[in-house]
């Protein structure tokens, strides 16, 4: 009877153990190395996806962005005109980065990271051009679904005419910073969008407030996002304040250019450094 008691206590203390140890290891923060092995495997299954896919995740980008136009119009038209309403207005920004995100859909400034890694870890013209095209087949889908959106929001009853002169005022002005502001302004909202990527495989079940918090900054510091602007681009030539050229030339290309500076050259650039030793030792 000694040894089967001595046995069973023997095993409930490895169960115990085994647990502890589990608990602790779940406990322990990702090294940079393993942060980057999630997003390059998750750039690598992006690489790989049909062109079919990419076309309507990202037009669903596109359009479920719109959400940040529409939720901030909303705080600025029934909220009191207070001197913190700003602060409280741009919380609305944030809906449509949390729709895409967790919802798993292609927004091309996440892929100036996801898709980068691979390629710098491979360092092939192939592996370049996979990650272009991708680029190219994200960035146009996000587009034609925010002028869907747009066009939902001006050509149709869909919206409360109260709501209307409030995305009007917040299009006028994401728009109307000039070329020049409008590309410096876009590498912060690059930057910030590379971090939430870089942050997500850590963050577990806080994934919804860091998207909340850091897609709020964006809006809080009057920084340029590509994608949500779109909607906004879109907004302004529907109702013909905006011409093609100054939407392209004035607003598109400065705030394009100004996203991946920050999202590719200087936040992907300095999470490879931290990384490249260990993973060119392999």
């Amino acid at each position: 009877m000694a040894p089967l008691i001595q046995r069973s206590v023997s095993r409930t203390k490895k169960k115990e153990e085994e647990s502890e140890e589990k608990s602790v290891s779940e406990a322990i923060s990702l090294s940079p190395k393993m942060i980057y092995e999630v997003i390059r495997r998750e750039g690598e299954e992006e690489l790989g996806r049909t062109k079919r896919s990419l076309i309507w995740s990202g037009i669903a980008a596109g359009i479920m962005i719109s959400l940040s136009v529409l939720g901030e119009a909303i705080f600025r038209t029934y909220l009191p005109d207070t001197p913190y309403r700003f602060l409280i207005e741009n919380l609305g920004y944030s809906l449509g980065f949390l729709a895409v995100i967790m919802g798993r859909m292609q927004l091309f400034t996440e892929n100036t990271i996801t898709t980068v890694l691979p390629v710098m870890r491979a360092k092939t013209w192939n592996s370049l051009m996979s990650m272009l095209r991708l680029w190219g087949i994200v960035l146009t889908a996000n587009v034609v679904g925010a002028f869907a959106a747009a066009m939902l929001f001006m050509w149709t009853p869909a919206l409360s005419p109260d709501i209307i002169p409030a995305i009007l005022d917040l299009s006028h002005h994401a728009t109307s910073m000039g070329a020049y502001d409008g590309f410096w302004r876009a590498i912060p909202a690059g930057v910030i969008v590379a971090l939430i990527v870089w942050m997500l495989p850590q963050a577990d079940e806080t994934s919804f407030f860091l998207i909340l918090v850091f897609t709020w900054l964006i809006a809080a510091g009057d920084f340029a996002h590509i994608v949500a602007g779109s909607v906004e681009m879109a907004v302004m030539i529907l109702d013909g304040q905006l011409g093609f050229g100054g939407a392209v030339f004035g607003f598109f290309i400065p705030v394009l250019a100004g996203n991946i500076v920050g999202g590719t050259i200087i936040f992907t650039l300095v999470a490879w450094g931290q990384v490249r030793d260990e993973v060119e030792e392999e």
